[in-house]
């Protein structure tokens, strides 16, 4: 069916349905918002310390806060709605709320995927180009990259979101997800989505633009640290990258073998597809303040010291 402009249909809202078949969702909502809890805390934690410590004002450290941001606000996106939905069972979602939440969870979804291209460049600076470091990694250029990837992404993201208000929904208002899912609603729609799957599927360039230019910096990295004759020397360069490469896998790998299962084994279980997909979204911003904490010489340092600082002073 063909909708001219003026008759546009939307809805009052949509009604969230995953996890129609999943036995334990109450278990796993439970879980997920104790994945809320050390996510909001640690990566608080983290920008406290970082903020402290005058120290920790480096390129480097701006990129970590600026990952722990994103994590916040990705989890933010995603987790407190599942609650409402699969915990207090009230799954109905209002037209422009569900556009909204759309529009963050994509957004930061492609902020952290450049967040953790832009801590390759600053590790790619500082094991390859060593004596040039003050001229291309400094504060100023390091808040440039980054506000560039903001303005990218957001804008982005508000096109693509946008363009879903030219969509009728004249039939089912049943969006089969874990919240208001971009492909899942387009889908739905009963005149033309064409320009919002070209949309989607463009889409996933923000993410294998930043991963292939990762794999790029550590293929660099790789050829800079053999040739360097000292064993400790190579060690050293390697230590400082193991945080940022745990992130890498912690992110990419999951998403990827969801989306490569879907396209080889189409009759994947869609409950499945659901909770796979909540994972690889939720778990790596919980993950990533603890890595960077536990891995992260300084970081550790600082936390240490502000735990037995308040031991000796509550």
């Amino acid at each position: 069916m063909s909708l001219n402009h003026s008759a546009i249909i939307h809805p009052p809202g949509f009604y969230i349905i995953g996890f129609e078949t999943f036995p334990y969702i109450s278990v796993y909502i439970i879980f997920l918002t104790l994945v809320y809890v050390v996510t909001v805390v640690f990566n608080i934690l983290l920008m406290y310390i970082v903020a402290l410590d005058h120290r920790l004002h480096t390129p480097k450290f701006l990129a970590v806060i600026n990952l722990a941001v994103i994590d916040v606000m990705l989890n933010t996106s995603s987790i407190p709605g599942m609650i409402k939905t699969f915990l207090f069972k009230d799954n109905f979602v209002p037209f422009n709320l569900c556009l909204l939440q759309m529009y963050v969870h994509y957004a930061f979804l492609a902020l952290e995927s450049f967040a953790l291209g832009v801590l390759a460049y600053d590790r790619l600076i500082a094991i390859c180009f060593p004596f040039h470091q003050n001229l291309l990694n400094k504060l100023l250029i390091m808040s440039c990259i980054i506000g560039l990837t903001w303005t990218y992404c957001l804008g982005l993201l508000a096109y693509s979101t946008a363009i879903m208000t030219r969509l009728s929904f004249c039939n089912s208002v049943r969006v089969f997800s874990y919240f208001c899912d971009y492909a899942p609603v387009f889908r739905l729609a009963c005149n033309d989505y064409s320009l919002q799957w070209s949309v989607a599927s463009a889409s996933v360039g923000n993410l294998m633009g930043p991963f292939i230019f990762i794999i790029l910096s550590y293929l660099f990295i790789t050829v800079t640290v053999f040739r360097m004759k000292s064993v400790s020397s190579r060690k050293k360069a390697l230590a400082t990258c193991i945080e940022h490469l745990i992130l890498v896998a912690v992110f990419f790998i999951p998403i990827f073998i969801i989306y490569i299962i879907g396209l080889f084994i189409r009759a994947i279980d869609p409950d499945q597809r659901v909770l796979s997909l909540s994972l690889a979204s939720c778990i790596p911003p919980c993950v990533n303040p603890i890595v960077y904490s536990l891995k992260t010489k300084e970081i550790k340092n600082r936390a240490l010291a502000l735990i037995w600082r308040m031991k000796i002073n509550p």
